[in-house]
């Protein structure tokens, strides 16, 4: 009886322990996704301010009441 309680138990745990196991290496893929967003984030927008500086100033418009 006690036997079957304690293999029981450590079914359980063996189980948690693979699922712990599954999401840490789901939380470190998404942590290394989420890195190389941020760098590609941050040379988009080096980039696009590197373009806005080229463009020319626009010239200022005429009050709508001409």
């Amino acid at each position: 009886m006690q036997e079957d309680r304690f293999e029981a138990l450590e079914s359980k745990l063996a189980f948690q322990e693979n699922i712990i196991q599954q999401l840490d290496d789901v939380l470190v893929d998404q942590q290394q996704q989420l890195q190389d967003l941020q760098r590609q984030l941050k040379y988009l927008s080096a980039q696009m301010q590197q373009v806005e500086n080229q463009l020319p100033e626009a010239p200022e418009a005429p009050p709508p009441h001409y």
